[in-house]
């Protein structure tokens, strides 16, 4: 069982910069690829980046390439999503997630933990 908590969200304006933490405890956090995926309301959780369990290799959404770092630390056991360049699309309630697929990292069912969100809100 691994227990993801993620914070660092808020309300911002466009252009400013947030960085988001997701904090995992329970099982060995560095054999899990982690991924950020959000969802904006009346729309499907989509895929926003995502980092392989040794930080090696990182894959990125196109809406977010440029402008989104994602990033971890095996030895506090977090995942980071530095958010620079914010725009209103952006606004969602962010979620981080644990998972062992690597190849399906963009697919939400490529993972089986899950945190409960952190929302971010960008105002124009």
């Amino acid at each position: 069982q691994v227990h993801l908590v993620e914070s660092g969200g808020g309300l911002v304006r466009a252009g400013a910069s947030l960085r988001l933490s997701c904090a995992a405890s329970g099982r060995t956090f560095s054999g899990y690829h982690m991924g950020w995926f959000r969802q904006a309301p009346g729309k499907e959780r989509e895929f926003v980046a995502a980092i392989r369990w040794g930080g090696g290799s990182t894959d990125y959404a196109d809406s977010v390439k440029g402008r989104f770092t994602i990033s971890r630390d095996n030895a506090k056991n977090t995942v980071y999503l530095q958010m620079n360049s914010l725009k209103p699309e952006d606004t969602a309630v962010y979620c981080c997630a644990a998972g062992v697929n690597w190849r399906m990292g963009r697919q939400v069912n490529a993972y089986g933990y899950w945190g409960q969100g952190t929302q971010v809100t960008v105002s124009s």
